[in-house]
């Protein structure tokens, strides 16, 4: 690793320097499955030809203009995602992060409208919302938080998947909003109990809080669903999009509806980049992509051939604790940390992620075929097996 880096990563030992679809080559020319797809951001796979076209058409074309000025791209984004989600309104900018602290702003201006000079957001245990100080202070994780004290103030933890935590707070009269993953992702993909988002939709109406949802990882198509939360009938009041909206090119969004439009107003929040013609061309492609492929009914499908392959070679392995899953988002957490199994899979040509330390996290691209399928199986299975004889 050059000294010319910040050391603030630990990298595998491995550059890519091309890809096609679920697959990667290094710059040995040795290739690999990846099973991570950029942490689930390369939704399409890598080097998608609809989005290559999208963006070498508008590169030659326009690149950047600024919110200055009306970006007809930026317009036909916000209708499509706004049509698709039953949402009203969708604010631009470039990344996760950005998102949430939007989606926290304007949790705040919400609280002023009703008067609350000290508002808090109730966010839970386990969650990840980013790194900025605001959403690191939302983020359910003391090591993410370690060495940037103080935080932001404002926030009510409480166990995630918990509603009956949530409820006993509804006697407060300073909370303005809860912030939630509709399935955590650095958290070991933790899928909440049946009934759950609803039962939050259900206070927060009582309760005149607003629900806001993380779907940076779980949105555009990931869950078998477009948007995690269409598993369900209900409608957040804001929902905030990243990861694989742009298919690697930095995009994200934070959409709005009901007390949540219109808090917004000129000069309240804004970005330079965000929603350039550039982004918008991409997203677009990838959107359209998915619908023509059906992609979300894919990942429901592939997710479930996924987990049943794991669970057939695993499920009744004393190491294994759990096999979790929706759609193509898939946690198989072990009773031990296992964070070495990463760089072994590495070894054997497969790129998959480690979580919440023993949680081998697998997010393959939505295009994946059952060849793929089987052979992430098969070598996941595999290092486990190893994994646990070396152990015992």
């Amino acid at each position: 690793m050059s000294d010319a880096l910040v050391q603030n990563y630990r990298r595998q030992p491995v550059a890519f320097e091309r890809g096609e679809g679920a697959w990667l080559w290094d710059t040995s020319g040795r290739r690999y499955l990846d099973a991570l797809a950029g942490i689930a951001v390369c939704g399409l796979g890598h080097a998608h030809p609809a989005v290559t076209r999208a963006l070498c058409d508008q590169a030659g074309r326009l690149v950047h203009t600024s919110n200055l000025y009306e970006i007809t791209l930026q317009t036909r984004l916000a209708e499509r995602l706004t049509a698709r989600s039953g949402m009203d309104q969708a604010f631009f900018c470039n990344s996760g992060a950005e998102a949430n602290e939007a989606a926290l702003k304007l949790a705040r201006l919400h609280a002023r409208r009703r008067g609350i000079e000290r508002p808090q957001v109730v966010v839970m245990e386990g969650s990840f919302h980013g790194r900025t100080l605001a959403t690191l202070s939302a983020t359910g994780n003391a090591a993410v938080q370690q060495g940037f004290e103080p935080l932001v103030e404002g926030f009510i933890r409480v166990p995630y998947g918990d509603l009956a935590a949530v409820e006993a707070l509804a006697g407060r009269e300073d909370i303005a909003a809860v912030l939630v993953e509709p399935v955590t992702g650095e958290g070991g993909i933790r899928i909440p109990p049946e009934g759950y988002l609803p039962g939050l939709r259900r206070v927060c109406d009582q309760r005149g809080w607003l629900l806001m949802l993380d779907e940076i990882q779980t949105g555009i198509g990931r869950t078998g669903t477009l948007f995690a939360f269409q598993h369900e009938d209900l409608r957040p009041d804001c929902l905030t999009l990243a990861k694989g909206l742009g298919n690697g090119v930095p995009i994200g969004a934070a959409l709005v509806a009901g007390p949540a439009t219109g808090l917004f107003t000129p000069g309240t929040h804004g970005t330079t980049f965000g929603g350039n013609p550039l982004v918008c061309a991409a997203a677009l492609a990838v959107l359209d992509t998915l619908e023509a492929e059906d992609l979300p009914s894919r990942a429901a499908a592939m997710g479930r051939y996924l987990s049943e392959g794991l669970g057939r070679r695993l499920g009744q392995h004393p190491m294994v604790r759990e096999i979790r899953h929706r759609g193509l988002m898939i946690g198989l957490e072990l009773d031990r940390p296992c964070g070495e199994l990463v760089g072994q899979a590495l070894e054997r040509g497969l790129l998959v992620n480690v979580t919440a330390a023993q949680v081998i996290r697998l997010l393959p691209p939505l295009i994946i075929d059952h060849a793929q399928a089987d052979e992430i199986i098969d070598t996941v299975s595999t290092l486990v097996e190893r994994f646990a004889a070396e152990a015992a």
